[in-house]
């Protein structure tokens, strides 16, 4: 079959197929662009293989893709919200450790299968009624806040090459055009690394020793590892899940909110076809892979809906080819090498910008969505979370620790702050929070950062999402009245 070339921006293009081959090849590269600096970052921070993450976002895209009946335009990348589990379980990336805290991902990924089926048996607007903005705005805030020292840490081992990173991903992030937009973060990683290396505050060695080609899993490095040595520690598996688990809540409700911005973006329905339930499991089943192999939780990403909107070109094949790339280059340890030797200070440069702009965004949650902070059950909802979750992480002990049996099991502070909240708004009367599935919505949940958009859209965006929210109490009101 032949295919006539079309002009890419000019109008949109859901068959990238009548582009030809080579620009095809050309924007699955974009594609990989743009979700490479957030990606591989979260590794970088946790001290989880980079290749193995790759690898692990490579294939959980594709898994995606089969799942939802490969209609959803999405790349899966690591997600910046379990940074707070893993910091909890392994906070200095033991070696040791961190399996555990995959362990506890991995369970936290079998929730989004729990909230699938729960989205299919009783729809979508009868379960997110215990997921409001109230309840995941505060514990977004307080994923942000609770990692704030570690970017800090990292900062102070040389503040000038951290500026660095901080003002490049501001410049690109306010003042950059086209693509440039779209992916300040590794343009801010790029800028730092070079001066790094320019001053000598880089060490190559490790680079220079590096195969061309490796596997990407290290066995022991992986949850099956730690099961089948024989040594694991039950009650650290068990605190590593309660600790983990929460997150979640949180998380599943920013995948929400990915779909519908997809949605809009795209001009289709991804809600109802091919579904949350569907898009859930594949976002679901991806995490828990990925983590028993011991790469981070996967999630889809905004820096991809930007290259869509730039683009214009919304054929889920490209994106396919982008997660080929990136199983492809996740069997180069030389690369792994490189970004292994990336200087604490470009990290804690580009990390103080991401945990500041995670709690920006539950604030942006409560604000957007109109939580109505004159009730009371809302104030005590939100400061009990809040307290809750930072007061603990910085308390002496640093978690709630209690025996039950032989088992010693902890609570980290997000723990403890995400459960009372989502108990609380179940039991406390007024829960006024509705949620439509009939068509592509604001819920105003997003970990990934807004990029490419000016002050304008930012502002239509936010009308556009009021006044959808009031014609849809209006609707309501008239079968209220109905019935």
């Amino acid at each position: 079959m032949s295919y006539q070339k079309k002009a890419i921006g000019d109008s949109p293009v859901y068959d990238a197929r009548v582009l030809g081959k080579g620009r095809m090849a050309v924007l699955g590269l974009q594609h990989m662009f743009a979700m490479f600096g957030a990606t591989v970052l979260v590794p970088v921070l946790t001290g989880l293989p980079v290749s193995t993450t790759l690898l692990f976002a490579g294939l959980g895209t594709l898994l995606f893709h089969l799942i939802s009946k490969r209609k959803v335009p999405a790349f899966l990348g690591s997600s910046f919200a379990f940074l707070a589990g893993y910091a909890a379980i392994a906070p200095h990336g033991e070696e040791n450790l961190l399996p555990y805290a995959c362990f506890g991902v991995a369970v936290a990924g079998l929730m989004y299968l729990v909230l699938a089926a729960l989205f299919r048996a009783f729809g979508a607007n009868r379960v997110m009624r215990y997921f409001p903005p109230i309840v995941t705005g505060p514990i977004i805030i307080a994923i942000g806040l609770n990692l704030s020292k570690s970017a800090v840490d990292n900062c102070e081992t040389n503040w000038g090459i951290a500026l660095v990173a901080i003002v490049v991903i501001i410049i690109c992030n306010i003042w950059g055009r086209g693509m440039i937009k779209i992916i300040p973060i590794i343009m801010g990683v790029l800028a730092s690394y070079l001066v790094a290396a320019l001053t000598g505050n880089v060490d190559f060695a490790p680079v220079a020793k590096a195969a061309w080609i490796g596997s990407p899993v290290i066995w022991k490095d992986t949850v099956f590892g730690l099961l089948a040595s024989g040594h694991a520690d039950r009650g650290l598996l068990l605190t590593s899940v309660i600790t983990i688990l929460p997150i979640s809540f949180a998380t599943m409700m920013e995948h929400i909110g990915d779909i519908s911005a997809i949605s809009s973006t795209v001009g289709k329905n991804f809600i109802q076809d091919p579904g949350l339930h569907r898009t859930l499991t594949g976002d679901g089943l991806a995490t828990v892979v990925a983590s028993l192999f011991g790469a981070p939780a996967n999630t889809t990403y905004g820096e991809n809906t930007g290259v869509l909107t730039l683009t214009r070109v919304y054929d889920p094949r490209v994106i396919r080819l982008a997660a080929v790339y990136a199983v492809l280059l996740s069997f180069c340890p030389k690369f792994a090498a490189i970004i292994e030797v990336m200087p604490a200070a470009t990290m804690g440069g580009i990390s103080l910008v991401l945990y500041g702009m995670i709690s920006a965004v539950g604030v942006r949650n409560i604000v957007e969505t109109r939580v109505d902070f004159t009730k009371s059950r809302n104030v005590i909802i939100a400061a009990l979370i809040l307290v809750l979750s930072i007061g603990i992480n910085y308390s002496a002990s640093g978690a709630i620790t209690f025996k039950a049996g032989a088992l010693t099991i902890g609570l980290s502070g997000l723990a403890v702050g995400s459960l009372v909240g989502i108990l609380l708004n179940a039991i406390l009367p007024g829960k006024d929070y509705r949620f439509q599935d009939d068509e592509p919505n604001d819920t105003g949940v997003d970990l990934q950062i807004q990029q490419g958009e000016t002050l304008t859209e930012v502002k239509e965006r936010v009308t556009k999402s009021r006044k959808l929210a009031e014609e849809r109490a209006e609707r309501q009101t008239e079968r209220d009245r109905e019935e």
